[in-house]
């Protein structure tokens, strides 16, 4: 028992794969989901926090779509994109300042 709470603790947080490692980081929750999004001045990750069950991961897909723009201020490319409805990360296309 002592083991599956270790897990469960684990299975809760959002690492950056390598390439976002020192990204901005943003925790946000859309249509009752929390998902991470880490972020470069080029390039997204996003990831989603908790369970999915069969049938949600096409809304849930869309849902981490709009996303990116929303918390990076920044146009996605969605030609760029890779992932699934756990992980996805992409280019983005940032206004300058």
């Amino acid at each position: 028992m002592k083991h599956l709470w270790i897990i469960l603790l684990l299975a809760a947080c959002a690492s950056p794969s390598p390439e976002f490692l020192g990204a901005k980081r943003i925790d946000t929750q859309m249509n009752g989901r929390s998902y991470t999004v880490f972020f470069t001045e080029k390039r997204a990750q996003i990831i989603r926090l908790g369970y999915a069950r069969r049938g949600e991961h096409a809304a849930i897909r869309a849902d981490m779509i709009a996303l990116i723009p929303q918390v990076t201020g920044c146009r996605l490319s969605e030609y760029s994109l890779q992932g699934d409805s756990g992980e996805m990360r992409g280019s983005i296309f940032c206004p300058k300042k």
